[in-house]
């Protein structure tokens, strides 16, 4: 037979004030830790601040001086991808992020960067280009392939302008 006291006994609840510490402790130290980061007190950053000139308009300060680059334009390319009765149409442009002092050699060039471009994007499955990160990897490769034609040190990046596949 069971205890008539024990079934009596209230049971004993667990306290929601711990729960309750660590949740406003929470919300305080990363609104802090925030803060922190944002004002550049830690981490080391520095915040573009506006100042009034003597006008009153705002302007904001230079984070630096902007790299020395030129960008060359690469013509569009219309590419067909696929085989069959599936061929899709790919028009792709880009500009080349180059180094000043070789701007002539890369613009020289160009016959054999729109070469290599226009092979590799024919070569490239329509299934590849349905991945959603599709245009990182294409850009990785095609940016490599440009770096050997123009030779090293000259392109410094490639910036796709257009990529649309109809």
């Amino acid at each position: 037979m069971v205890d008539a006291s024990a079934q009596d006994a209230p049971q004993k609840k667990s306290s929601k004030l711990p729960l309750i510490i660590g949740a406003v402790l929470m919300l305080v130290l990363g609104g802090g830790g925030f803060y922190a980061t944002y004002s550049g007190l830690i981490l080391g950053g520095s915040k573009d601040s506006g100042h009034a000139d003597g006008d009153g308009h705002d302007t904001l300060e230079a984070a630096g001086p902007l790299p020395d680059v030129i960008f060359v334009p690469v013509n569009p390319i219309l590419v067909t991808i696929g085989s069959g009765t599936k061929q899709q149409i790919l028009r792709f442009s880009a500009q080349l992020e180059v180094v000043p002092s070789y701007e002539r050699e890369v613009v020289h060039l160009m016959p054999r960067v729109l070469d290599v471009l226009n092979g590799y994007l024919r070569a490239v499955e329509t299934r590849e280009l349905q991945d959603t990160s599709a245009l990182v990897r294409l850009r990785a490769q095609m940016l490599r392939r440009v770096q050997i034609v123009t030779g090293e040190g000259r392109v410094r990046d490639l910036l796709v302008t257009e990529f649309v596949l109809n």
